[in-house]
């Protein structure tokens, strides 16, 4: 199937995909579309930006066809208010000619607006678990209704500690339901928790776990500190015809705002804005509209906007630092190369990152390419602090590898040691580079004799 006038979609539908410009099925589409239209339960796992937001908004829309009493018939919970911001966005495009409503719940704003909405009556609620549950044990949602319960980003649910909430949702809501899990990657915990809903699912699996798009070019520069850093990104910057929309992610939120100060001085504070979780919701929002219109050409990030930020043409994505949570590299670099188009993922890694650059090549079964740092780059001394943390990293990464590692310091300690005891306690070496053993401790002992004799003298 290569056309969505081949699945059997109304008009109203049909001519909602049309207008906004959706042509061709993607692979999830193809494969997970129609066992929803049929009612089966399906866990879907695909690559970020291949298209699952539409592979289960669209047979959901299909199925509600229109609206009908005030409580909830469909809830699709995500991780993040990004995410859900997104999949709501996409049911107001697809159902432009229904006259289905949509309610949009998540924290960050008080409830009072949200509640008055709820009290108008909706067939579709989108909201992050803890909201939802907020508003539920407040009296203003009603389950009963609800027929089917989609979970987007399942695996970043459970990394965000959603477990509790999502156990607490199940229990509130009718047994009797069409359950959709949708994520790029399904980690073993998530495969258990589906269990507890999920009737006989049709797992649909159109790449292997954790691969990336193959419309990314991906790439890494051994970096070693983070002014070198700056220099780079600069120097890639200045080309601004083939770097027009990038993304830039960091690890910290103290880190994103550095690498935002440091943009907006080269680049003026037209051309760049910051998202991460201590910035207010209005400001996240219209920070992610102004880079989608293409008003802003740079948008440094936490990893808040690296699942369900939906931007066409992003022409790079840079890991400004190495994601320690590795499966978050996948989705970082989904945010280029969507929707058949191309893009570019640029790696930035200091000695410490390293370690987590070979796990995400493990990950996604594949090697990232090396580049060479450009000779115009300066190369700045890695200061002390810096030294130190790269360092105590270092060590903290031999430990989870070997339990019975204790550290560069003890390490150099132990090797002192079995100098010591091999010398036999004559003339060894001690920490200091001095002589220590036998003639010193006799050395030591001659003089304090002297001096207790010269006391006594002095005495009488």
């Amino acid at each position: 199937m290569a056309s969505f006038e081949d699945f059997k979609f109304n008009k109203q539908i049909l001519n909602a995909i049309a207008e906004a410009g959706y042509q061709e099925t993607t692979e999830i589409q193809q494969q997970a579309i129609t066992p929803i239209l049929s009612g089966q339960d399906v866990m879907g796992i695909a690559q970020t930006g291949t298209g699952k937001t539409a592979a289960f908004v669209l047979p959901l829309l299909m199925q509600l066809k229109y609206a009908q009493g005030d409580d909830p018939r469909a809830l699709i919970l995500s991780p993040t208010r990004e995410l859900a911001m997104q999949i709501e966005e996409h049911i107001r495009l697809f159902s432009t000619y229904l006259d289905l409503r949509t309610v949009l719940l998540y924290g960050g704003l008080g409830p009072k607006t949200q509640k008055e909405q709820l009290a108008k009556g909706c067939d579709i609620i989108v909201a992050t678990p803890g909201r939802f549950l907020d508003l539920y044990l407040a009296g203003d949602i009603n389950t009963k209704s609800l027929k089917f319960l989609v979970m987007d980003e399942a695996d970043k649910m459970m990394d965000m500690g959603f477990i509790s909430k999502i156990h607490r949702i199940l229990e509130v809501v009718p047994r009797k339901r069409q359950n959709l899990l949708f994520s790029a990657t399904m980690s073993e915990l998530v495969r258990k928790i589906a269990g507890d809903f999920l009737a006989f699912p049709t797992v649909i699996e159109v790449t292997e776990q954790a691969t990336p798009a193959k419309t990314v070019s991906q790439s890494v520069y051994h970096v070693p500190n983070l002014k070198t850093k700056l220099n780079l990104l600069q120097h890639l910057l200045e080309d601004s015809e083939a770097f027009h929309r990038i993304i830039i992610f960091c690890r910290t939120r103290q880190v994103a705002d550095n690498v935002f100060r440091f943009m907006e001085r080269k680049h003026g504070d037209e051309q760049v804005r910051v998202i991460h979780a201590n910035k207010g919701q209005n400001t996240r929002i219209n920070s992610i509209n102004a880079f989608k219109e293409g008003n802003v050409r740079i948008l440094v990030a936490t990893d808040v906007a690296a699942r369900g930020l939906d931007v066409s043409k992003v022409s790079h994505v840079f890991n400004f630092d190495v994601p320690i949570v590795i499966e978050d590299y996948v989705h970082r670099i989904g945010r280029t190369g969507r929707a058949f188009s191309e893009g570019d993922a640029i790696t930035f890694a200091n000695e410490s990152e390293l370690y987590y650059v070979s796990k995400i090549e493990k990950l996604i079964r594949q090697s990232i390419p090396v580049k060479e740092l450009p000779e115009s780059v300066f190369i700045e001394k890695t200061g002390f602090e810096e030294k130190q943390a790269i360092a105590r990293e270092i060590d903290n990464q031999k430990k989870k590898d070997d339990p019975d590692f204790r550290g560069a310091f003890h390490e150099k300690k132990y090797v002192i040691k079995q100098q010591e005891n091999k010398a036999g306690g004559k003339g060894r070496p001690s920490a200091f580079g001095k002589k220590s053993g036998a003639k010193a401790g006799a050395k030591a002992a001659a003089k304090a004799g002297a001096r207790g004799s010269a006391k006594r003298a002095k005495k009488r």
